[in-house]
């Protein structure tokens, strides 16, 4: 009868498996192997620690005899997979394919099994292969460079109120979050309990739509809003004539998108009667330089996206709370990318897409 190998630790040993069985950010496994030495030090057979951790006699006697030819770093570590390795013909076939060629069939992206099976290899392999060299078909990004001729003098413009606002006076980030939904589920939402997660019905039933005007105070992150059903130029000139009531005798600073709205013709008169008000206006297909969009996007997330609305007064409603308990404690976003970092990348991005042909 075979007799397991007697385990006896340092002091230094016995805390770092200590350690490791109870780290909660401890790979389980790890886990798993400092709790078998450690019973097995404690003179318990391999029997019986299985039926205690609840696992086999085999995985036992294996971490016990490497813990005891290679002590920790013979457990932290797992040893080599057997089996052959692709070639480096295989591995750059797959790279290749994957970046350089569409799949057959007309498909918009490689799969692991459509790949596998055009390179003559296991889906595993190719697995492998993507995983090593961070290559996602099945994921893309969205871009938009920017191709308007002033980019430069508009980026600087904007970001230097950002970094460096006009003494005594207010920058204020403006726009419209257009056709906003009120959104009714068909089915009650059932709560969130542990092992369950919140449920939501897919389909739902329109009650209406509204547009919010948000006016973002760069310094201290409260916002100014209105509701209207419309956004032409008459709602703007409106939210504007309000932005001008809320700051009297302020210099103001709005920054804003290139919507025609924006520049219509009786918009421009009222400002040219009211210069306190200066305009700035980001480049086109920028919107990410508007910072009242990282508002909206949060307002999105938080209040509407999950929430259910019978009316467009409802919805209205429930933004109004959002806005009242954000001016509550409001907390502006900073920005720190400077112009020159800004213009570096784009000046890549247009390079790239100068290189690259198009479809």
């Amino acid at each position: 009868m075979r007799i397991a190998q007697q385990i006896e630790l340092s002091d230094t040993e016995r805390v770092t498996l200590t350690k490791w069985s109870r780290g909660r950010s401890t790979p389980a496994r790890l886990v798993l192997r400092a709790k078998i030495v450690l019973l097995a030090a404690d003179g318990k057979a391999n029997n019986q620690i299985a039926l205690e951790l609840q696992t086999s006699r085999k995985t036992v006697g294996l971490w016990r005899t490497r813990f005891v030819n290679s002590r920790c770093a013979g457990i932290e570590k797992d040893a080599p997979r057997g089996g052959r390795r692709p070639s480096q013909r295989i591995v750059s076939e797959i790279i290749r394919k994957t970046t350089q060629e569409k799949p057959p069939g007309g498909a918009t992206h490689w799969s692991t099994r459509t790949m596998a099976a055009a390179v003559g290899v296991s889906r595993s392999l190719v697995q492998r292969v993507w995983s090593k060299h961070n290559l996602k078909p099945h994921r893309v990004k969205t871009f938009k460079v920017s191709n308007d001729p002033d980019f430069e003098t508009k980026l600087v413009d904007v970001v230097g109120l950002y970094l460096n606002p006009p003494e005594h006076a207010i920058v204020l980030c403006v726009d419209e979050k257009s056709q906003i939904q009120a959104l009714n589920r068909t089915q009650k939402s059932l709560p969130m309990f542990p092992g369950r997660l919140g449920t939501l019905t897919h389909d739902y039933k329109r009650n209406g739509t509204t547009t919010l005007f948000a006016a973002m105070n760069v310094a201290d992150g409260s916002v100014l809003a209105d509701f209207h059903q419309q956004h032409r130029h008459q709602e703007w000139l409106g939210f504007l004539k309000s932005i001008a009531a809320a700051y009297p005798k302020k210099e103001i600073h709005i920054i804003c998108d290139n919507y025609a709205t924006h520049k219509h013709e009786e918009v421009l008169n009222w400002l040219q009667r009211h210069r306190r008000i200066q305009v700035h206006f980001t480049p086109t297909s920028s919107s990410w330089l508007n910072l009242v969009e990282r508002w909206f996007r949060d307002l999105t997330e938080k209040r509407i996206r999950r929430g259910s609305f019978r009316s467009v007064a409802e919805l209205e409603a429930a933004i109004w709370e959002y806005i009242d308990h954000s001016n509550d404690n409001p907390k502006p976003f900073r920005w720190t990318k400077n112009p020159r970092d800004i213009l570096t990348k784009v000046a890549k991005a247009r390079a790239a897409l100068n290189k690259t042909p198009t479809e």
